[in-house]
């Protein structure tokens, strides 16, 4: 068949300009099982930290868990005044705040309330001694389960606070009146950015750090050379914690808000 001009008006396949197509390359194939894997472990990956990111040992004020040996720290700080040190002797060189090894309780419990009475007359092992019995026996460890547990992206050195002049009590509460440690602040982000906003109202003398009980109205018996030279600086005769923080604050050269609010601070 031809046109009115004698040309052909047959047009052929291969004339015909076909469409751009985009093709995928051959990896490609790889990301349907790609993200079927990864939502299935999201699936399961997000309750789970959620979970455990908001369980009692994280978070929870109130979390006090049995363990292994019924140490009170109500009878062995508060009436027996044992300082904190004695045990946890790391606070003030260490990020970590050890916990105390059989060695250090059987210091004095070689002697001391390792065997009772019991109702036939006998001699035995005093029961609430028997996992610090065996550990000394055995030369293994006292599982103590641990109160306090900050998550592992939290970098929080014991040595930076208590030096600085941060008391035990701002963290751990009345430990000196604990039967059973429990805990009692939420250990969170905001709370601990309050404390760094405005470290004058937590801070203390450097010799009062373990002495949970020490407000700013003892400061005159305990250190009255300090209480003179704030009574001087500032023309008072009551001085409050926000002048002894603020006082301490520049001496002990803490760190301004911008460096103590930051990320990397905290997060390294």
């Amino acid at each position: 068949m031809r046109n009115a001009s004698g040309e052909s008006a047959f047009v052929y396949m291969s004339d015909v300009k076909k469409p751009s197509r985009f093709i995928f390359p051959r990896w490609a194939n790889w990301l349907l099982p790609f993200i079927v894997i990864s939502a299935i472990g999201g699936g399961l990956y997000a309750p789970t930290v959620v979970t455990l990111g908001f369980s009692p040992k994280a978070t929870a004020v109130g979390y006090a868990p049995e363990q292994p040996v019924p140490y009170s720290h109500q009878l062995h700080v508060g009436q027996l005044g044992m300082d904190c040190r004695y045990c946890h002797t790391t606070v003030e060189k260490a990020n970590f705040a050890a916990l105390p090894p059989t060695q250090t309780c059987m210091n004095c419990h070689t002697n001391i309330r390792t065997t009772i009475t019991d109702e036939k007359g006998q001699t035995v092992d005093n029961p609430k001694l028997a996992a610090l019995l065996t550990s000394w026996k055995k030369g293994t460890p006292v599982d103590w389960i641990k109160v306090h547990d900050l998550p592992d992206y939290a970098y929080f050195p014991h040595q930076a606070h208590v030096t600085a002049g941060v008391s035990c009590v701002e963290c751990h509460g009345r430990v000196d009146r604990m039967e059973v440690v429990t805990q009692v602040q939420p250990l969170s982000m905001s709370w601990c950015l309050d404390c760094h906003r405005a470290p004058e109202k937590v801070l203390r003398p450097k010799d009062q750090v373990t002495n949970l009980g020490w407000t700013v109205k003892n400061l005159p018996d305990t250190n009255p050379v300090l209480w003179q030279a704030l009574r001087v600086k500032y023309n008072t005769e009551t001085v409050t914690q926000e002048q002894l923080g603020a006082y301490l604050k520049e001496t002990n050269h803490i760190q301004n808000e911008a460096y103590m609010t930051s990320c990397s601070t905290c997060h390294r």
